[in-house]
């Protein structure tokens, strides 16, 4: 099981209730290319090809240019992704489990890089601040098309 590195000097964990099915939840998320269409972060993102373990996409995100990886993928479970970034590596995993009638997501992320340890507490923010508002817009677009 691929995990973050827990050495890296940027590490944010959050999680969210999401009141929607477990199968919508998952295809919002796992809906690379529209992520625009809901997420207010990201400018643009390309799957290159199917979604599995060992593929890539493209995105943009504040102002960065992204190449991630699929390093994992257990379907209605778990995805896992990484990639560098202006010097950054970063490893991002996320779960989601159903409880009753909602959806626990939890996500995880690592920085790590010269400018991750230049400006750890800028870019732990940072990094805080995008998980949870990317949080808050899945459950919002999630609950919203039930």
């Amino acid at each position: 099981m691929v995990t973050i590195d827990e050495t890296a000097p940027a590490i944010v964990r959050l999680s969210t209730e999401i009141e929607a099915p477990l199968a919508a939840v998952w295809e919002l998320h796992t809906g690379i290319a529209a992520w625009p269409t809901w997420n207010t972060d990201i400018d643009r993102a390309e799957l290159n090809g199917p979604l599995a373990p060992g593929s890539s996409f493209n995105w943009r995100t504040h102002g960065m240019e992204i190449t991630s990886t699929v390093h994992e993928l257990v379907p209605g479970e778990r995805i896992v992704w990484g990639g560098p970034s202006a010097g950054i590596t970063g490893i991002h995993v996320w779960t989601f489990e159903q409880h009753g009638d909602h959806v626990v997501v939890r996500t995880e992320e690592s920085w790590s890089g010269a400018p991750v340890e230049a400006a750890v507490d800028e870019l732990s923010k940072a990094l805080h601040a995008s998980l949870e508002n990317w949080l808050r817009q899945l459950k919002d677009q999630a609950e919203h098309r039930i």
